[in-house]
């Protein structure tokens, strides 16, 4: 059966294990993880027992409306070092992650975003220049910064949360980076692209992974709907002759071909747009849906996919 997607490339450090009834089960290096997810509407694949033993089970907020939550870790998870410590080591390629649970439901670690991370590394010899700049808003913990590092880039770290700037700091250093391997900056995404496009600053490669909503370092409101538009506007004054642009979401109710229409306002390329997915390790091969992206390239000719 045909599917609009990008296909999932390995990631020996992570699997999904199952999924179903509003929740996966994930492993993440060696630790076991299981938090919801509202996509996974179709019955789970294994017994509970199985689920029952996740080393780290996250449990929604119920008051809050399932927004936020708290971890639960089982008691004899590892020795019982998760519960003194709760986090651990994550590897893909070269580069070391630093795993937590936030309360959030998230790790700091999207594998989904894996078939980005080698499309980023498979172009880093393309753009025609020694060492391409490669910007990355919303950057997060820095996993696809990383990577973009130890594939040549010069690169550009950009998020509004202290919090993730640090936890990007500690990835650089867990990877054998030196703290100046990468520019760090705290900041808000579209005032920051705004500032270097007045710059005259320019990119071979641009990373745009929003959330649905958020606040930047000064009180910045950030809501996709709104915001997202003029983000694109002020990426489009930034990049080369020869670029690529990744755009990337989760949980906003739009689709690829949105994402893909909104990417084609960066001038004529080659555009391409579908699911991000992770697939199950499960004689079903089942894929879960994990977000939609939206790739933008121009002159730029990659080398063949990994695997």
């Amino acid at each position: 059966m045909a599917r609009s997607g990008f296909a999932p490339v390995d990631f020996p450090d992570h699997a999904l294990l199952d999924s179903g009834g509003g929740e996966k089960l994930e492993r993440f290096g060696e630790i076991v993880v299981r938090r919801p997810d509202p996509q996974a509407l179709w019955p789970r694949g294994l017994a509970e027992e199985d689920w029952a033993r996740a080393d780290l089970s996250f449990v929604p907020d119920t008051q809050a409306g399932g927004r936020g939550g708290h971890w639960s870790t089982r008691k004899d998870a590892h020795g019982g070092i998760l519960a003194v410590v709760p986090e651990w080591s994550v590897r893909y390629a070269a580069a070391t992650f630093v795993a937590r649970p936030t309360s959030f439901k998230h790790v700091g670690i999207f594998p989904e975003q894996a078939t980005n991370w080698d499309l980023v590394a498979r172009a880093a010899g393309s753009f025609g220049v020694g060492k391409p700049n490669l910007l990355n808003l919303f950057g997060y913990t820095g996993a696809a910064s990383v990577l973009a590092v130890q594939a040549g880039y010069d690169v550009t770290h950009v998020d509004a949360s202290k919090t993730s700037i640090a936890w990007a700091r500690e990835n650089l250093a867990a990877s054998g980076l030196a703290p100046d391997a990468m520019r760090v900056i705290l900041d808000d995404a579209l005032a920051f692209a705004r500032r270097e496009g007045r710059r005259g600053a320019r990119y071979q490669a641009v990373l745009l992974d929003p959330p649905h909503y958020g606040r930047g370092p000064k009180g910045e409101k950030w809501q996709f709907e709104d915001s997202i538009g003029s983000l694109v506007a002020a990426v489009r004054d930034l990049v080369a002759d020869r670029a690529l642009v990744v755009l990337s979401s989760y949980a906003i109710g739009c689709s690829p071909l949105t994402l893909e229409n909104l990417v084609a306002d960066l001038g004529p390329a080659e555009l391409e747009s579908g699911e991000l997915t992770l697939p199950e390790r499960s004689p079903r091969g089942r894929l879960l849906p994990a977000g939609f992206c939206a790739r933008w390239s121009r002159g730029v000719e990659l080398a063949s996919e990994a695997g």
